[in-house]
């Protein structure tokens, strides 16, 4: 099981936790942003954050290769459904360097927009949210 999904799906996660399984240089990419986000302190923050905000758990996951891995999740957000996926690639000590992420449909999408936006406060910038 991947290290993102164990704490994920141990219920209790917090910043620090997703601080240990990430590299400091990672890079986060999601269609709720308009541009990744970059550095381990922020993407653990968001990752411990959206926890919080939606319910679910993984329905698959596959290992591509050697460093990437597929996972998907199902879940929802405000009661609405909400699936992801997610590409996750490590380095060569297992810590997250990249993570893209994906989210169907769109109404639910801009649900979890707006709360992460919301619960992250000024650790996003504004330009991250909108043009």
């Amino acid at each position: 099981m991947h290290a993102i999904r164990k704490l994920r799906e141990s219920g209790h996660a917090t910043v620090a936790d997703y601080e240990t399984i990430l590299a400091a240089n990672v890079v986060f990419h999601s269609p709720v942003l308009i541009r990744a986000l970059k550095g381990r302190a922020v993407v653990a923050k968001i990752f411990a954050t959206s926890t919080t905000l939606r319910e679910g758990a993984y329905t698959g996951e596959w290992k591509l290769d050697d460093r990437r891995t597929l996972l998907r999740w199902k879940g929802k957000i405000q009661g609405h459904e909400l699936e992801s996926f997610d590409i996750i690639e490590e380095d060569d000590e297992g810590r997250i360097v990249d993570r893209a992420i994906a989210f169907r449909p769109m109404p639910a999408a801009k649900l979890f927009r707006d709360a992460m936006r919301a619960a992250m406060g000024s650790s996003v910038p504004d330009d991250f949210w909108e043009y």
